[in-house]
């Protein structure tokens, strides 16, 4: 096979989704959400798994990976109205944490322009005060920042997808092709 084929760009982009979920995955263990961290971490999993197929030529292998796409590109999309708030949804439950902590996303008081400021409660200082915090001149709204990352891993998925799908018919025709001789 030449070096611009289907099977090349599938690792090019398993790699650059693995990147990406790498990436996404630092700033939700910034931000202490469980929920994207599992998902993350499969996603991970994943992807070792169909770029294993690709350069090992396992097409089942790269069958999951092609169907796992499709259940990312889902993930992704609830991500993307978790954070818009469509249909019920709100940015500011715990569902990201599994109401364990009231952890948000790190890009809340982190986000490019942000500027924080941490507010005690009250004037005395024991280990039961809470600290509140306002966060103020963020040039991007960090619910901005996430649909972002998750439409860049809808659209990797996508591609991810397509090329899959290519890399594993191409891969059965040479499996076809080598039986009949």
């Amino acid at each position: 096979m030449g070096c611009c084929t289907g099977r090349c760009t599938l690792i090019f982009l398993c790699t650059l989704q693995l990147l990406a979920a790498l990436e996404r995955q630092i700033f939700d263990f910034l931000g202490y959400q469980w929920a994207p961290i599992l998902a993350n971490f499969l996603h991970i999993i994943v992807i070792i798994l169909g770029l294993f197929g690709t350069i090992q030529y396992r097409p089942r292998y790269i069958v999951v990976y092609s169907i796992w796409t499709a259940l990312w590109v889902a993930w992704n999309v609830f991500i993307f109205c978790f954070y818009l708030e469509v249909g019920g949804l709100s940015k500011d439950s715990d569902l990201m944490t599994f109401n364990i902590s009231m952890h948000r996303s790190w890009w809340r008081e982190h986000g490019p322009g942000c500027v924080r400021k941490e507010l005690t409660a009250s004037a005395s200082k024991s280990l039961d005060d809470r600290t509140y915090i306002s966060v103020t001149g963020c040039i991007v709204d960090f619910q901005y920042l996430e649909v972002i990352h998750s439409s860049f891993q809808i659209l990797l998925s996508l591609v991810g997808f397509v090329y899959a799908c290519y890399v594993v018919s191409v891969f059965t025709e040479e499996e076809d092709s080598c039986r009949s001789k």
